[in-house]
């Protein structure tokens, strides 16, 4: 049965030009003693808005992995699908992160939820997961709230399952269950009675993603209570421990971060907590290697970063359609975003210290770096002389991707 590392990184690359970089992070990495398993990740969304196919993740995956000599494991994700949209990827992916957000909520049918309901009895009252202080107590109504809002999910999550292996053969790719891009979040207890379901629709899974308590906005920090976090997260990791032992999942489950590029308040949390349970964990870095390609085109100057601020300003005009998307991941001021005007004066520097993630810099604007985040349609509709930019500035922006995933991430995650 495949299996992915103690610790993953699932690595977006949008137009497919970074993959060396984003691995030479990884190498470096490794070089510290920490094997961390790459997972290019490109969802349905971003391949119909660029144009690509999942093919071409693959390609460029195995292209870097040749180059850079990687002997390790590394994976290519069929990011946020679900049935509709999992037939494309089947031939190109190894790892499928089957998202069940959509089916949140809605009803199955009345014989199954009482099934389950009736299987979970013992449950309803007060009881004990190792390791959190607190016993969770559960009455009936409330189980039969949580069936109501998730079990019919949980079943959908099943039968993309059973087509993946269907077509590919159990136990020759990476199951991630992911419920994240919703409004709610999901509590420990609740989640504890997800994972009863997804054994119940027997699916192996390796990963899940839960919806944290809190912001998690695309490409900026967390914005929250970072100890009622670190709390909820420790919950969680004894749940899946607990889950794993009384359901029969697979004992690699560990918790995927997503939306979690970027989360740096919390990075402390997430690194003391998985090393002191001697757990691991699976961070999606989303769309912040396009960020870095438009740090790096601004720092280049000259018509890169001409074409960098065209790009912002077609984003101030077109900000209600780029966004709607991201609707639940992103939360932007928009008295704080600068005039064209303004970014017209703005040097190569003044670009990229806007966007670049250094919280404390005088110039970074949040609300401008999440507009760019969901912007990226703008460059795929320019997409040759994107391109072209992006070939003949490789090295600095290359360099911006590389920093951002090692310095950045990597070593606040595992004190490198």
């Amino acid at each position: 049965m495949k299996q992915l590392s103690k610790y993953s990184i699932g690595m977006g690359d949008r137009f497919a030009h970074q993959g060396n970089y984003q691995l030479k992070a990884l190498v470096e990495a490794s070089k510290k003693g920490f094997d961390i398993s790459p997972v290019w990740n490109k969802s349905n969304r971003e391949h119909t808005t660029i144009g690509s196919e999942p093919i071409d993740v693959r390609k460029e995956a195995d292209a870097a992995v040749k180059a850079l000599g990687w002997k390790n494991l590394y994976f290519v994700d069929a990011d946020h699908i679900n049935l509709d949209t999992v037939d494309r990827f089947m031939d190109s992916s190894d790892f499928f992160t089957i998202d069940v957000a959509s089916y949140i909520g809605k009803s199955g049918e009345a014989a199954q939820q009482e099934d389950f309901i009736k299987s979970m009895e013992k449950y309803i009252g007060t009881f004990s997961i190792p390791g959190i202080a607190e016993p969770f107590t559960v009455t009936k109504s409330q189980l039969e709230k949580i069936a109501g809002q998730y079990l019919y999910a949980a079943r959908m999550a099943g039968e993309t399952y059973k087509k993946i292996a269907a077509a590919k053969g159990a136990g020759k790719f990476i199951t991630e269950v992911s419920m994240d891009e919703v409004p709610n979040p999901q509590t420990p207890v609740e989640l504890f009675f997800i994972l009863a379901m997804l054994a119940r629709y027997e699916v192996p899974v390796q990963t899940i993603a839960p919806k944290f308590t809190g912001r998690f906005n695309k490409g900026v920090d967390y914005v929250g209570d970072n100890n009622a976090f670190a709390k909820e997260f420790e919950a969680n990791l004894m749940v899946i421990e607990f889950a794993v032992k009384t359901f029969g999942l697979p004992a690699e489950l560990k918790l995927s971060i997503h939306s979690g590029s970027d989360k740096f308040s919390i990075y402390d949390s997430i690194r003391e907590l998985t090393q002191k349970h001697g757990k691991g964990f699976h961070l999606k870095t989303a769309g912040t290697t396009w960020l870095e390609e438009v740090i790096g085109l601004a720092l280049a100057g000259g018509e890169a970063l001409d074409f960098v601020k065209d790009i912002y300003a077609k984003a101030l005009v077109d900000i209600e359609k780029l966004c709607a998307p991201y609707a639940d991941v992103i939360d932007i001021n928009v008295k704080e975003l600068p005039t064209v005007t303004e970014v017209s004066k703005w040097s190569n520097e003044d670009f990229a210290n806007a966007l670049r993630h250094i919280p404390n810099h005088p110039q970074y604007n949040s609300n401008l770096r999440q507009l760019v985040h969901v912007a990226y349609k703008l460059a795929a509709d320019q997409i040759d002389r994107y391109n072209a930019l992006l070939k003949k500035h490789a090295d600095i922006v290359g360099n911006c991707v590389y920093e951002n995933i090692y310095d950045r991430h990597l070593k606040r995650l595992l004190a490198l």
